[in-house]
């Protein structure tokens, strides 16, 4: 399997790294990264670009690929409409079309969020604007686009958020992990699980097009 991983540095994206890496059945991994992710393995080819915007340069890397993991996002908090539109829906619709020249036929994985709104018309900002994207990606015809939303991720291998804030914050509710796995096991993972998971949907398929947590959970890598 070759496969193209974007927002590698980011904490879901370093899981989904890390178990591609260590996964036999993947024999190329691409990265497009605005910096060196710091990974040293003969099958990472990391494509460094500072504005992720302009691929035309690096479609040849990013031909007969058989998956995309598509991990890159920032928070609304500061941010108008206007602009969360241009750095989420936008940049993602971008990526996904050069896809479509380069690699028509693989997997797209776009990993979003708990609380996305599919309508399209709800009273919360992002959530809107990443179900828009959502359902702009569920049309495209890719050989198969699956939709994760993920909720609380824990860490592990020592992988930490590019975010400061998001550090602090598992930091303080780190020791409440436990219990929220024991009494809603259906809101919490980690990122090895949403590595294997987003290996899983690629493999074997999924019977449903959007994951919540408890469907990411499920999946076998």
């Amino acid at each position: 399997m070759k496969v193209v991983i974007f927002g590698a540095t980011g904490m879901i994206g370093q899981g989904v790294l890390r178990e591609c890496l260590l996964d036999e059945g993947v024999e190329r991994v691409v990265a497009v990264v605005r910096r060196p992710t710091g990974s040293l393995n003969p099958k990472l080819h990391e494509l460094v670009r500072a504005d992720v915007t302009d691929l035309s340069a690096a479609e040849g890397a990013l031909a007969a690929l058989d998956a995309c993991f598509f991990c890159l996002g920032t928070t609304s908090l500061g941010m108008s409409e206007q602009d969360y539109t241009r750095v989420t829906h936008d940049l993602t619709l971008l990526v996904a079309r050069t896809l479509m020249r380069t690699s028509p036929a693989l997997t797209f994985v776009y990993v979003s969020g708990a609380g996305s709104d599919s309508s399209e018309k709800g009273r919360v900002m992002w959530a809107r604007v990443r179900g828009r994207l959502e359902n702009a990606l569920l049309a495209m015809p890719f050989k198969a686009v699956y939709i994760f939303r993920p909720a609380a991720i824990v860490p592990l291998d020592g992988i930490r958020s590019a975010t400061g804030w998001y550090n602090t914050l598992y930091a303080v509710i780190r020791p409440l992990f436990p219990l929220i796995r024991r009494f809603s096991p259906g809101m919490i993972s980690n990122t090895r699980q949403m590595g294997r998971a987003m290996l899983g949907v690629v493999r074997n398929g999924y019977p449903k097009e959007v994951l919540e947590m408890k469907d990411i959970n499920s999946v076998l890598g």
